[in-house]
């Protein structure tokens, strides 16, 4: 996986900057750090303001595996043109359908973490999340959460930075949710930058020329062919492209 900050890449990334764009970020490990507890969660000022800019010169969306209240939350003030939850269900989710899953799902999961302190169930309502960071005994967690799976049923499972994510199988995913908003809003391609399994479903997506995927943190085995070293980068990454389409640019690499 190749820094898109660099050399050919850097060339790369400013051709797409210069096309009709749609900019895609994941919210929490991109825009934000990952926290022991994600309620806390929130952007450097530097990426607040970053990101105000950026989206005063790019169409930009937030998508993310919170809800979609609580990441609209997190970016008021901020001129996006789409905010999307629950890993791309919101706002596209059959509300009826999705939250009586899940429902069913909590009653058997708030058991496991009744039985392990430091653990902690967020119900997002059309998809839940058992984040386990502050556990003593993690292993003996997913152990336990083993046994439990098979009586869940049809259940997508996906495992992320101490959290494992349970979604209904059918539902919508971020890189649907993705090619939806650029559909909508006109643009011929599009960059997205996420550092999670879910964000797999948008680099793993077949429109080439169309979509640069980005991944925060190489990883080996991930679909993004370009990367940024770790989410303080994304300082680096959103002057970027501010400045390739504020006309200020006279090098392929970012400072600062």
């Amino acid at each position: 996986m190749t820094s898109v900050l660099r050399g050919p890449p850097g060339a790369l990334l400013m051709d797409y900057a210069r096309s009709r764009v749609l900019l895609g970020l994941d919210f929490d490990g991109t825009l934000a750090p990952i926290v022991a507890r994600p309620a806390q969660a929130r952007m450097w000022p530097s990426t607040r303001r970053l990101l105000a800019r950026a989206a005063g010169l790019y169409p930009v969306a937030v998508i993310s595996g919170r809800s979609m209240a609580d990441v609209a939350a997190r970016v008021r003030g901020i001129p996006l043109q789409a905010v999307v939850g629950n890993h791309g269900l919101e706002p596209a989710a059959a509300p009826g359908i999705f939250e009586r899953v899940t429902q069913r799902w909590r009653t058997l999961l708030e058991e496991l973490v009744g039985a392990h302190p430091g653990t902690e169930l967020e119900d997002k309502r059309y998809s839940l999340a058992l984040h386990y960071r502050r556990s003593r005994a993690r292993k003996r967690v997913l152990q336990d959460l083993e046994r439990v799976l098979p009586l869940l049923g049809p259940v997508r499972v996906i495992a992320g930075k101490q959290v494992v994510n349970f979604l209904p199988p059918d539902a919508p995913h971020k890189g649907l949710a993705l090619e939806r908003i650029r559909r909508r809003l006109g643009c011929d391609t599009a960059i997205y930058v996420g550092d999670d399994e879910t964000d797999e479903d948008v680099f793993s997506m077949e429109v080439p020329g169309r979509l640069l995927g980005i991944r925060v943190g190489a990883r080996a085995g991930s679909a993004a062919p370009f990367s940024i070293p770790g989410q303080r980068s994304i300082d680096r990454l959103l002057r970027f492209l501010v400045r390739a389409r504020e006309g200020e640019w006279s090098g392929l690499e970012a400072t600062g």
